[in-house]
């Protein structure tokens, strides 16, 4: 039986990694799945892949005016949402003394800033009983070298969630978070210096996971898709670690 039929769900950020991997898992689940995401391009060809119950907006999370169109056009085609995943987020490696207000605000202005109104925007067409996950990163809980700015945007994200559950507990809306470790998406890929050391960047991270390896976008997918459906019915305000145990153990 499919966990999410007759659902509908937004997931910005769905034209690639892990948003495109949950795009699919949902649509798989019964669920018609609206995306959005910067590049046209990019979303002209998740669409084709997923070739059904699926729908694409371009825009840019933190532009107001692009997130009033992306709910709009859920509120024309569909009239409501039952899950939301706030999924977009950027970061690159800057180490103090090097941070600029630049990087300061493309990182806040994407990760905190447009997850803060993407989710303020959805609640008019959120049912009672609807769930939000938000993505965050294990990065919240531990030290990083030089990701520092994007490390405390989403530890905003994580405090987001707490207060959020509180704020909609009386509609029994679910307000939840998925931490990803490193997993193997375009994201963690560009964040090498050059294809040269790709290779070597990733067995390095490989090595300080306890499980040995990176994960893969399919099982952050996975861990949302629980946070979506009624299998988490009964769980609000929990930060869930999908990371091999690197933020465990």
């Amino acid at each position: 039986m499919q966990k999410l039929a007759g659902k509908t769900a937004l997931i910005t950020g769905g034209n690639s990694g892990i948003g495109l991997a949950t795009a699919k898992r949902f649509v798989n689940e019964g669920a018609f799945v609206f995306i959005t995401g910067r590049r046209q391009n990019a979303l002209d060809a998740a669409v084709k892949d997923i070739g059904s119950n699926i729908a694409a907006v371009q825009g840019d999370v933190s532009k107001l005016a692009d997130l009033d169109r992306f709910f709009e056009t859920v509120k024309k085609q569909k009239g409501r949402l039952d899950i939301l995943f706030a999924n977009v987020g950027w970061g690159e490696f800057v180490p103090l003394g090097s941070i600029t207000e630049e990087h300061f605000d493309k990182t806040f202005d994407t990760n905190v800033k447009g997850l803060l109104f993407t989710v303020q925007k959805a609640l008019p067409l959120l049912p009672d009983g609807s769930s939000i996950i938000l993505n965050a990163s294990i990065t919240a809980s531990t030290g990083t070298p030089a990701f520092s700015v994007y490390s405390a945007s989403k530890a905003a994200v994580r405090s987001f969630a707490r207060c959020w559950a509180l704020d909609l507990k009386a509609r029994n809306i679910r307000v939840n978070v998925v931490s990803p470790g490193p997993i193997d998406t375009p994201g963690l890929r560009n964040l090498a210096p050059s294809k040269e050391l790709l290779a070597q960047f990733k067995a390095d991270i490989a090595a300080s996971i306890p499980l040995g390896r990176i994960g893969s976008p399919d099982e952050i997918a996975s861990a949302v898709l629980f946070l979506a459906s009624d299998d988490s019915s009964f769980i609000t305000g929990t930060e869930l670690f999908v990371d091999g145990g690197m933020a465990q153990i």
